[in-house]
């Protein structure tokens, strides 16, 4: 068998097509079959996944306009200064570059992994027992079990079907979905779009279910031989990443004039030239903010993997960004809000039967081999000591009955037990039954949103007893209430609506069964919309429907795409569940499409931005948090970034300014770029959330990144570290007797170090203020401050690193200067942290992501 086989598989029937692949339709492959042909065929993919190596990302970052300004000022350093000091500017120009690569490669790697979270899997027969396997392991001759809603995962020669029908248009542009035949046999000249008996990788089934034999995989299927294999597309910007990039380029501008015009001023005021050149490009080096759009992806990116964690599964990274800005979540009921199990909940027995009888019969009554969730719940939910009870007879249920009837026997007693509608049971029990009675317990029950079946029981004959004898004159034992209860996490929605979410239940549930599902989970049920009521609308009321009602009942994927289109006009970002096939069209126009990752069909998961693996509404709750943090801690990231850059601009321009030397040699400046770039692309990654982060109204998605208290905290931070510093600068060189410049750089250099790791502290809140429990909880940040300490010992008591950084031994009592104003500076922006309001504004522009 070679899959490259010229067989016309359409023109072969089912049984001559399994006996040319060397299999058995009944049992499958072995594992050992399966492993063998892959290893012979390989993996059955069209697709390569794009790949991220730390070589790529070298010869990508190597070309970059701050790589060549590094490389140029260890040239200068070369050319000018003694060799000593050039081998130490490229020692650490070396060190920079390794530590921004290795951040750089790890976003990136974290970013290219979204697309292989969430594996596509498929159903096969192997070793006689129905599998999933991964669908890149799917080898010909498999036999493959389909379903409604999945996409095929490759070439098969249809071996049974029932109601199959597919859309090909992927393939053949047919619009219309094709009905298909296992049993027609083709000429071999038939074209691809008429092929009734084949399925085609990258189709979709619509309807029905069936058994394929695979006949051609990867590249040897048809739309394989089309497209060829193609490189995984490159993760496209988010629109924060997009603005973020223009602010870059914006900054850019700022820093290179401040980096320019010092130099060009301190030479005009008499500094000497060659440092100040050297100043100059180190300070351009330094302050221009390269390092922004790389904190934007390493958070984005480890955020989307920290959900993965967490049962959420975000394939774009837009998602993870629009997740922090939605403003309604859309979601169904079955299965997300409820455990989409069928669950016995009340029992009304009549007079004189008690609970256990009632609860005995309800379990004789189902087939014991039903697969219908109702019959599942009364088989293992209610009591199961049926005793010696043997099935000899079933009457299924039919559409004129609505009941099942069950005869089962005893010994030599035997008894039909029915279960089913209870109008049925009362045309069929003993006359002296109260039908009122009746219909009033059932209808108390029903307004609970519990399915009510009414149980009875007959003595019956053994054997050859017929349907009506087994039903007319039963005794009605009683009620049961049967419903999908509620999730125990779905007690999230009150987290989601504290958080300023408004939450709203669209299902295809009966109203009655959907309102009591809200009304236990905290869903206001003031206004519920069913879908007969939204098709009688005016197109001018679905505004109304859609911004008022909170639960909408029997309504269509019809209906769940027009109001997500409706509430997106509105300015609304919407997160919507869906699962079906159907559902595809809504969850592509949400603002986050959220498919379900257990009961979802292919094609839900594939136009979805997040899959949820657990299927519960609690966890679309999580991503909506996690999703806020990440957006935090980007602000607090980017406000720590930019700040310690002022400070370090605005000690050199003064310095110069007043005369003096700059206030750090361009050496220190570099190692100041070193720490200032690692700490703030690492630290604010990692940050736990705000306690208050789900007790707030959503961000508005519209409204700049860099508002006004995002530079008010920038120009804060920025202001107490660079006082920190050039007070203790000033102060060694005015009043320390024979300080001089050496000792004053060194002061200053010392300052700015522990005065940023300090400052790092502080601007992990929001506000400046950070609960004395969770002070250390960064273990990052903590780190980078031992590793800070441990370089401020070394620079000022080893003479092979003085002479490097240009850096001398301070006094003992100085170093409570040096201790004292850089705590100083991190106290003052914690003290002042109430003027920074973090924009709190609700959502009311659409950002879409999918």
């Amino acid at each position: 068998m070679t899959q490259e086989a010229p067989v016309a598989w359409h023109a072969q029937d089912a049984d001559l097509t399994a006996q040319l692949l060397s299999i058995r339709p009944t049992s499958g492959l072995t594992v050992f079959e399966a492993a063998e042909r892959l290893a012979q065929v390989g993996p059955n993919v069209r697709v390569r996944p794009r790949q991220v190596t730390f070589f790529k990302v070298v010869l990508e970052e190597i070309t970059e306009p701050m790589i060549l300004l590094l490389l140029a000022v260890g040239a200068v350093y070369a050319l000018w200064g003694e060799p000593r000091d050039a081998l130490a500017i490229l020692g650490i120009i070396l060190t920079i570059l390794a530590i921004e690569l290795t951040i750089e490669f790890r976003a990136k790697k974290a970013v290219a992994a979204l697309g292989t979270l969430v594996p596509t899997q498929t159903t096969v027969l192997r070793e006689n027992r129905p599998q999933r396997v991964d669908t890149a392991s799917l080898v010909p001759g498999d036999v493959v079990l389909l379903r409604s809603g999945e996409r095929v995962p490759a070439d098969l020669r249809l071996s049974m079907g029932v109601s199959l029908v597919v859309d090909e248009s992927a393939l053949t542009g047919e619009s219309v979905p094709v009905e298909k035949d296992a049993g027609v046999l083709l000429s071999r000249d038939t074209p691809l779009a008429e092929r009734l008996n084949m399925l085609y990788a990258g189709t979709v089934i619509t309807r029905g279910t069936g058994q394929g034999l695979v006949i051609g995989t990867g590249m040897n299927t048809e739309i394989g031989r089309i497209t060829g294999l193609v490189d995984a597309a490159r993760e496209p910007k988010t629109p924060l990443q997009k603005a973020m990039k223009a602010l870059s380029t914006a900054l850019v501008k700022v820093a290179l004039a401040f980096s320019v015009g010092i130099p060009v001023l301190g030479i005009l005021l008499g500094q000497p030239v060659k440092p100040m050149i050297l100043t100059g490009m180190t300070l351009a080096f330094a302050t221009i903010p390269e390092e922004m759009p790389i904190i934007i992806t390493l958070v984005l990116g480890f955020g989307a993997l920290t959900l993965a964690r967490r049962h959420a599964l975000v394939k774009r990274l837009q998602a993870a960004e629009a997740l922090g800005a939605v403003t309604v979540l859309a979601t169904d009921k079955t299965g997300t809000l409820t455990q989409n199990t069928m669950t016995v909940r009340q029992l009304a027995p009549a007079a004189g039967v008690s609970e256990a009888e009632l609860r005995l019969a309800a379990r004789l009554a189902p087939e014991s081999e039903s697969d219908d969730p109702t019959d599942q719940a009364l088989l293992h939910e209610t009591d199961s000591s049926s005793g010696t009870w043997t099935p000899v007879q079933v009457f299924p249920f039919t559409a004129q009955t609505r009941a099942v009837t069950v005869i089962q026997r005893q010994g030599t007693v035997a008894a039909a037990f029915t279960k089913g509608a209870l109008e049925s049971l009362l045309g069929w029990a003993v006359p002296e039954t109260d039908h009122a009675h009746w219909q009033q317990r059932a209808g108390h029950l029903a307004e609970q949103g519990l399915r009510v079946l009414a149980v009875g029981r007959k003595a019956v004959a053994a054997q050859h007893t017929s349907q009506a004898e087994a039903t007319h004159g039963l005794t009605l034992l009683g009620l049961v209430g049967l419903s999908d209860p509620p999730r125990p996490e779905a007690a999230a929605v009150r987290e989601a609506q504290a958080a300023g979410l408004r939450v709203i239940m669209i299902t295809g549930d009966h109203p009655v069964t959907a309102a009591a599902i809200a009304r236990e989970v905290g869903l206001p049920t003031t206004r519920l919309i069913t879908g007969v009521e939204l098709d009688a609308l005016p197109p001018q009321d679905w505004d109304e429907a859609a911004r008022t009602a909170t639960v909408f009942a029997r309504v269509t994927p019809e209906h769940k795409l027009r109001l997500v289109e409706r509430l997106q006009a509105q300015g609304e970002i919407v997160a919507m569940t869906g699962d079906g096939v159907n559902d595809a069209p809504a969850l592509k126009q949400a603002n986050v499409g959220v498919a379900m990752g257990g009961r979802g069909s292919d094609v839900a998961r594939e136009a979805a931005a997040v899959v949820l693996t657990d299927d519960n509404f609690a966890t679309l709750v999580t991503a909506v948090r996690e999703g806020r943090r990440l957006y935090d801690n980007l602000r607090k990231g980017t406000r720590y970034y930019l700040a310690i850059k002022v400070a370090l601009i605005l000690a050199t321009l003064v310095s110069v300014l007043l005369g003096l030397t700059p206030v750090f040699a361009p050496i220190q400046i570099i190692v100041l770029e070193l720490f200032m770039d690692v700490n703030a692309a690492l630290s604010f990654a990692t940050e736990k959330a705000e306690p208050d982060v789900m007790r707030r109204p959503p961000r508005d998605p519209q409204a700049p990144f860099l508002d006004a208290p995002l530079l008010r905290g920038i120009a804060l931070g920025g202001l107490c570290l660079f006082a920190a510093v050039l007070g203790n600068y000033l102060r060694v060189t005015y009043l320390v007797p024979g300080g001089g410049v050496a000792l004053a750089q060194t002061e200053a250099f010392l300052t700015w170090l522990l005065g940023h790791a300090a400052l790092a502290f502080v601007m992990r809140g929001e506000r400046g203020r950070v609960p004395l429990g969770a002070f250390f909880a960064n273990w990052v940040i903590t780190l980078w401050t031992l590793a800070v300490i441990v370089t401020c010992g070394l620079a000022v008591s080893v003479p092979g690193v003085q002479r490097v950084l240009k850096t001398v031994a301070i006094p003992a009592q100085d170093w409570a200067w040096v201790i004292g104003l850089a705590l100083l500076g991190a106290l003052a922006f914690s003290l002042l942290g109430g003027l920074i309001r973090p924009a709190t504004t609700a959502a009311r522009t659409r950002l879409n992501v999918s």
